[in-house]
């Protein structure tokens, strides 16, 4: 495993990180505890949850979050010391009228929920998990500074921001001498690639490190999901995933597929090595997390994680990715 610094700071995280949604909601505690171990084993250090994580999201439950991070609290005794811990904070985690959000109040609460569940001190990367256009940005983050100086958080991030709702808060931040977000957690892979345009070109800039979430498409680019035939059972389209259905409806991601496969197949690599390849070879790419379910994932994913994709491969999949629209 290699590491690449978090944007401007000195935090150095492994260029793959492990994401815990499935945890608790898709699987169970033992089987958390496989992905986990072999995530540690395979150098990972960086461990992203958030407080919504849980059997709330199929149920369309609110009260039913938290299972992630109160697995991960009770899986990491003992190793807590060895992983930069990273969670979110906005969506709701309740009913009650102040259950979500990036108020003083709720974050105050919910930061405090989420170290007990986490059974640490505190949070090596506190990340807002979404633009709350009802608080003030200054609320947000004079809360968030304050978290910081009383040693509760390490580092402050964002994640799904656009570039102006991050050049807005950089802005308040240095206006006001407060921290400011150090990272931004977008989605990114090689069938959603709209960052390109302006968050990317602004991280670069603002020197702001980009932990990407879903760089193998939500398991599209595994190759699993074929056009016109029903899903495998126990995979994310199975299971009625809206936002999968939702791309696979309005993007050409099966026509990508297609068109990587011969690239993938040159290499002897699988879609999944390959696409995540893709999403490392791009150096403003501080870390891609990988959604895991089964150890044997993260292990063959992790194969050639260390590669880099050539000049040649990446103009191919450009020129290709143009043609279809995917770069806009």
């Amino acid at each position: 495993m290699k590491y690449r610094k978090l944007g401007r700071t000195g935090l150095k995280v492994s260029e793959v990180s492990l994401g815990t949604m499935a945890f608790g909601r898709w699987i169970d505690e033992q089987a958390s505890a496989a992905v986990l171990d072999q995530a540690l084993e395979a150098g990972i250090n960086l461990i992203d949850t958030a407080d919504v994580y849980g059997s709330g999201m199929d149920l369309g439950d609110p009260n039913r979050t938290g299972e992630s991070e109160a697995i991960l609290g009770r899986l990491l005794k003992g190793r807590r010391n060895d992983i930069v811990l990273a969670t979110k904070v906005q969506a709701p985690v309740g009913t009650g009228v102040n259950d979500s959000g990036l108020s003083r109040y709720h974050i105050y609460r919910a930061l405090e929920n989420s170290l007990r569940r986490l059974q640490t001190d505190h949070i090596d990367l506190y990340q807002v998990h979404g633009f709350d256009a009802a608080t003030p940005i200054e609320e947000t983050l004079g809360v968030l500074d304050e978290l910081v100086k009383q040693g509760k958080v390490r580092y402050i991030g964002c994640s799904n921001y656009a570039a102006w709702q991050l050049a807005k808060a950089h802005g308040i931040s240095a206006l006001n001498r407060l921290g400011r977000f150090e990272s931004v957690q977008p989605e990114y892979s090689l069938i959603s690639r709209g960052i390109e345009q302006e968050l990317v070109p602004f991280a670069e800039s603002e020197k702001v490190g980009m932990i990407v979430y879903s760089p193998l498409g939500r398991g599209i680019l595994t190759g699993k999901y074929k056009q016109g035939e029903q899903p495998q059972e126990g995979t994310r389209l199975a299971a009625g995933e809206q936002r999968l259905k939702l791309l696979l409806q309005k993007n050409p991601a099966y026509e990508l597929v297609e068109a990587i496969r011969p690239l993938a197949e040159a290499r002897g690599w699988t879609l999944a090595q390959f696409s995540l390849a893709w999403v490392l070879s791009h150096s403003y790419v501080s870390s891609a997390i990988l959604g895991a379910s089964k150890p044997e994932q993260v292990r063959d994913s992790l194969r050639f994680a260390d590669q880099r994709l050539t000049i040649e491969e990446l103009n191919t999949i450009d020129q290709f990715s143009q043609n279809i629209s995917l770069i806009r």
